[in-house]
């Protein structure tokens, strides 16, 4: 083999970039291999907010350190166009009485953990977003710091980061094997040559089964297709992010003056079907401008796809492969992964340069499935 590297990191989306950051911050040579061009998966094809109103501890830890660490990343990366973080909350709805009760013991998790979450009446909620429709509402939350970034940007600023502190990042180069020797992982195989290295990081997204079949391992991961639109620019008028798990949906303005939207369907085929569809277009516009009136008047400009990366749980899986030394997982975010992405990759570089955690992460090991130690966390869509 002529190349050689500290670690090999399959895939340039959000997690992808963050941990190659991560490890270079290490002083390890990262090398991050990505098949088409860095944020051309799910990532750039996400809504890019950002929450911290979880069910579990674990989420809500991830999420708020996340949140902490985005708000500083300019400064960090030295990034000077900026990751347009806007942050004007997550508004909550509630749309019955069980739902409510859980919401209300989420925001007793919430708080203990110190996220600012207020918990509002129905007119509440209304005088933050004025024109919603209070139709079915019996309660909501909101929590001032969580928003909106720019998932491109976000992306870019952590590669460069990382280049500059001595990572590499090869474009449109496939990872088209995994060398394990002794049970032991020595190398990639890709498009452009081999390259020698003790450690690769599975951060392939949807792809994420596949790269860990090429180790000899299997995941249950599988793909998903999840469908959003985007309406014309008009001036600010929300503030928040919307959203309902009871619908299944979410809706914010960008501070382009967009509105960006997307609903949730459980019944969607496990492939890496990205194709768009009609049906998306209109039950999603039946159910916004139900929630949301004034927004019937827009008109979408366009629409898209891409595709979360699941779990039995929908939660990741983070930390090394038990199978294979070198081997480890930031995969399986079940569309979380970029509100995660800065702790996550923070934590999994520590673990691979020999670091203790700052958070444990044992639970979200692979082996959790085979235990029935499945993580159940309330509040996704």
């Amino acid at each position: 083999m002529g190349r050689t590297a500290d670690a090999v990191v399959v895939g340039g989306g959000i997690q992808g970039v963050a941990v190659a950051y991560q490890l270079a911050s290490r002083g390890l040579k990262p090398l991050l291999v990505e098949q088409e061009y860095l944020a051309s998966g799910s990532t750039g094809r996400c809504a890019a907010g950002v929450r911290q109103q979880w069910g579990t501890e674990m989420n809500v830890l991830l999420a708020r350190a996340s949140i902490k660490m985005f708000e500083r990343m300019e400064e960090e990366l030295e990034y000077p166009r900026g990751i347009e973080f806007k942050q004007r909350g997550y508004l909550i709805l509630a749309y019955h009485e069980r739902q409510w009760d859980q919401f209300l013991r989420n925001v007793a998790l919430q708080r203990s953990l110190g996220v600012p979450v207020e918990v509002l009446s129905p007119e509440g909620a209304r005088e933050i977003v004025p024109y919603l429709s209070l139709e079915g509402v019996v309660g909501a939350t909101f929590c001032p710091e969580d928003g909106h970034i720019n998932p491109f940007r976000a992306v870019e600023a952590y590669a460069q980061a990382a280049v500059r502190l001595g990572a590499e990042v090869w474009t449109f180069t496939r990872v088209t094997g995994v060398r394990v020797e002794g049970g032991r992982v020595v190398g990639v195989r890709t498009s452009r040559g081999d390259v020698s290295t003790p450690v690769v990081v599975n951060t392939a997204g949807p792809w994420s089964d596949r790269v860990a079949e090429m180790a000899g391992l299997h995941i249950p991961t599988y793909a998903q297709r999840h469908q959003i639109l985007v309406t014309e620019p008009v001036g600010p008028v929300q503030g928040p992010m919307v959203i309902s798990f009871c619908h299944g949906l979410y809706c914010q303005q960008t501070p382009h003056g967009s509105f960006i939207m997307g609903l949730g369907d459980p019944h969607e085929p496990r492939n890496l079907d990205c194709g768009a569809t009609w049906r998306f277009l209109e039950e999603m516009a039946a159910i916004v401008t139900k929630m949301l009136p004034p927004l019937a008047q827009l008109r979408v400009v366009r629409q898209w796809a891409g595709s979360y990366d699941m779990t039995p749980d929908a939660q990741p899986i983070l930390g090394p492969a038990p199978e294979v030394e070198g081997c480890y997982y930031s995969v399986g975010f079940s569309g979380h992964g970029f509100m995660l992405a800065p702790m996550t990759g923070k934590l999994l570089a520590q673990v691979i340069a020999g670091e203790e955690p700052d958070l444990p992460i044992g639970r979200l090991g692979p082996d959790r499935f085979a235990r029935g130690d499945l993580i159940l966390e309330p509040s996704v869509v």
